[in-house]
C-alpha cells in the first residue's frame, strides 16, 4: 500500500472510532463535541485525500462519488449547528446528515474492503460491492428513522427546540 493509501486507511479508521463513539454517546456533551470534531476532521481529510487516490479505476470513479457525497452530507450536517437553523429543527437535520454521513463511512468501508476480492473490479466484485454498498445504505437509513428522535430525547433540554446556541 502507498503512504497515502495507509494515511486515508489511517484517517478512515480514526473516523470510524470517532463515529461510533458519538453514535453511542450522550449528545450535546463536551465529549461528544470534541469527539465529533475529530471524526468532522477526520472525515474531510479522508475525503480530500480520495481524490488523489486512482489505483482502482485509473481515473475519477464511483468512490470518488461517494467522497463527493460524503463532504456534501458532512456540510449539510454542521450548517444547522453553527446556524442554529431553522428554528426547532436544527438539532433534528444536524443528527439525520451526520448520521448519514457515518452511514456513508461503514458502507465505504465496506466497498473498500469488497472491491478487494480477488478477480478484479470488472468480474465478480462489482456486483458484490454495490449489492453491499446498498444493503448498508438501507439499513443506516431505516436506523437512522428509527432512533433519531431517540437520541434528540437523550439530549441536554438547552439545545431542544431552540433557536439559539447556548
Amino acid at each position: 500500500m502507498s503512504t497515502l493509501g495507509w494515511i486515508h486507511t489511517i484517517f478512515g479508521t480514526v473516523a470510524l472510532v470517532a463515529g461510533t463513539a458519538v453514535l453511542l454517546m450522550r449528545k450535546g456533551t463536551r465529549w461528544h463535541r470534541t469527539l465529533g470534531h475529530i471524526f468532522l476532521t477526520s472525515m474531510i481529510a479522508l475525503n480530500i485525500i480520495s481524490f488523489f487516490m486512482y489505483g482502482l479505476f485509473g481515473s475519477f470513479g464511483p468512490f470518488h462519488w461517494m467522497a463527493v457525497a460524503s463532504l456534501i452530507t458532512l456540510l449539510a450536517g454542521m450548517v444547522p449547528v453553527l446556524t442554529r437553523r431553522p428554528k426547532g429543527r436544527w438539532l433534528e437535520l444536524h443528527g439525520a446528515f451526520i448520521s448519514g454521513a457515518y452511514v456513508g463511512l461503514i458502507a465505504a468501508t465496506a466497498a473498500e474492503v469488497t472491491s478487494r476480492i480477488p478477480g478484479g473490479w470488472h468480474s465478480f466484485s462489482a456486483p458484490i460491492t454495490a449489492v453491499t454498498t446498498i444493503i448498508i445504505i438501507g439499513i443506516g437509513v431505516a436506523l437512522i428513522r428509527i432512533n433519531l428522535h431517540q437520541a434528540a430525547d437523550r439530549t441536554p433540554a438547552r439545545y431542544q427546540k431552540k433557536g439559539t446556541p447556548s
